[in-house]
């Protein structure tokens, strides 16, 4: 740029200054040049126009209004930069805003909270309150999971499951943990995420069997962050057969700041495959001794099912402490075993039916054992043994001789 162009230069800010000085503070022509380069070396293109306009097109304008006075004002001489290319005459301003193109950063995620089965073991953690009816070795505060074990203390039972939660974009930790008592075990089911500095926290509960279920079996989750719970009525435990609970699958998400239930069943009702079975005797019938001075032992059991459904298969147990079987119904008896006891099978009874059966035994009064109790129980199509709706009614004591 030849010397006259920096004098018109600098005399065209000047002017410019004296006029919009009351109103604007410009920027400065080394203000324009730093936000071109920076408008090129970003993508905030929006930004870097807005200053443009603000002070290249006000200038131009001025510049062609008044070219004829190209004198400096005193105390307004140009700064000692590098001179910029004379602006040529601008077009109107657009009557319209201009388009901002988005720079907006997508949301960032929240922390990665993927944690290993090992990493979970090594850490200390706390815990949700466990069922009043866990021991108080079954802890809460600055807890260290342990493996499946025999000790009623916390362990970590089942696979960890991952997926986003709680909708913050990073990954969570679904863990199944356990505490025993007796036989049993306590369970919840807990989320487990990490802070932004790394550090292993506790999300919360989604479920625990003290909530309406005594078991939970297995843990999954959705595409969109749900929790899936398989729940059971029944623990399979202390002698009780796998076959017994029922089962649901249950829904849980979370609010904010806890997990609810979103679907699935709120709670268990009677089992429909339950029945009511009663069972009524006769006084024990001694017959006169044989000539080993043995004597045919006879009884009669009467059985009612009050319903609702009809029992496949009815099964007599305790039966067999009397002596050697002798006829009768007892020569109809398929034997199985319940637990460890064997038991004569023999037909079904519909729902509202009654029937009587007649059981015969050979017996030695000086080595009969004392009375049994007598005992009915409801049979499956596949000879499982199954609770009844009123058990206290399913058994009595047999009477005795006559």
């Amino acid at each position: 740029m030849t010397e006259p162009e920096e004098i018109l230069v600098s005399g065209e800010f000047a002017a410019f200054r004296a006029a919009y000085a009351p109103a604007v503070r410009p920027a400065g022509t080394n203000a324009v040049r730093l936000t071109v380069r920076r408008r090129r070396q970003r993508a905030a293109v929006a930004t870097a126009a807005a200053v443009v306009l603000a002070v290249v097109v006000p200038m131009g304008a001025h510049a062609a209004l008044n070219r004829s006075d190209p004198s400096p004002v005193p105390g307004q001489t140009a700064e000692p930069t590098p001179p910029a290319t004379p602006t040529p005459t601008s077009a109107p301003a657009p009557t319209t805003p201009m388009t901002t193109p988005s720079t907006a950063s997508p949301t960032s995620a929240g922390p990665d909270g993927r944690i290993s089965r090992a990493q979970l073991l090594a850490a200390r953690v706390d815990l949700p309150v466990w069922p009043s009816y866990a021991p108080a070795t079954c802890t809460t505060d600055n807890v260290r999971l342990r493996e499946p074990q025999p000790e009623q203390r916390p362990e970590l039972g089942g696979e960890l499951r991952y997926g986003d939660v709680n909708g913050d974009g990073g990954t969570d930790t679904i863990a199944l943990v356990a505490c025993r008592y007796g036989e049993a075990l306590a369970k919840q089911v807990v989320v487990f995420s990490r802070d932004d500095t790394g550090r292993i926290v506790t999300l919360g509960r989604v479920v625990g069997t003290r909530e309406g279920m005594d078991d939970i079996t297995e843990v999954a989750v959705a595409s969109d962050g749900q929790i899936r719970v398989d729940v059971a009525d029944i623990q399979p435990c202390c002698d009780i057969p796998d076959w017994w609970p029922q089962r649901q699958r249950r829904t849980y998400a979370w609010t904010g700041d806890r997990f609810k239930q979103t679907g699935g069943p709120t709670a268990f009702g009677v089992d429909p495959r339950l029945t009511d079975l009663t069972l009524t005797a006769s006084p024990l019938v001694l017959d006169p001794p044989d000539g080993d001075g043995k004597r045919l032992a006879s009884f009669t059991v009467t059985v009612t099912n009050k319903g609702p459904v009809d029992v496949p298969r009815l099964g007599f147990g305790h039966y067999f402490t009397l002596g050697e079987r002798a006829g009768g119904d007892l020569s109809r008896c398929r034997i199985v075993t319940m637990s460890g006891t064997e038991t004569c099978l023999l037909d079904g009874l519909p729902s509202g039916a009654r029937r009587s059966y007649t059981f015969r035994f050979l017996t030695d009064p000086a080595e009969m054992a004392p009375m049994p109790s007598l005992l009915v129980v409801h049979f499956d199509g596949r000879d499982r043994h199954l609770k009844d709706r009123k058990p206290r009614d399913n058994s009595v004591d047999l009477p005795g001789s006559r």
